[in-house]
């Protein structure tokens, strides 16, 4: 991480991720299908969560996005 950045809210540098997935609309949703999968990265300070979709390369770099980078 570079020097000077940090949660966009409240500048600290105190983060964490996890995966989740997610019902999407329609008949998924009426069976409970959780096809939809997301890499969440969230400050552990005040709580601001940024959602990425796993299945774009931008979730191997979640950490970079949500710092500014």
């Amino acid at each position: 991480m570079k020097q000077g950045q940090g949660c966009i809210k409240c500048g600290s540098t105190n983060a964490d991720q996890k995966d989740v997935s997610m019902t999407g609309s329609g008949l998924s949703k009426i069976f409970d299908v959780q096809n939809n999968q997301f890499t969440v990265v969230y400050c552990q300070d005040c709580g601001y969560s940024e959602f990425y979709n796993k299945e774009s390369s931008a979730a191997s770099n979640a950490f970079d996005l949500f710092f500014g980078g």
